[in-house]
């Protein structure tokens, strides 16, 4: 399992836009991609499931991701993130 953990920037939290960002992103690839706010959790290639998370501006969040392409996908994800200034 490969996971990295990251401070939400984004002002409104992981809302609709950032959300789908992500979940395209992850959507990509083979692995089983988590995200974890605290004691919750969600699949990432579901916009419901993050959307149900309700990650607020200035939460912490952890990405893993487990299978045959996890570090390419966490590379791709992360750098999705900064690039889209949620993180």
């Amino acid at each position: 399992m490969t996971s990295f953990t990251a401070k939400v920037i984004d002002p409104v939290g992981l809302h609709a836009r950032p959300a789908s960002v992500l979940t395209k992103e992850a959507s990509k690839y083979a692995s089983d991609i988590k995200i974890v706010c605290g004691e919750k959790e969600g699949n990432l290639k579901s916009i419901m499931n993050v959307m149900a998370l309700a990650v607020k501006s200035g939460a912490e969040i952890t990405i893993q991701a487990s299978g045959e392409d996890e570090k390419e996908a966490i590379t791709a994800i992360e750098h999705a993130m900064r690039e889209n200034s949620i993180i």
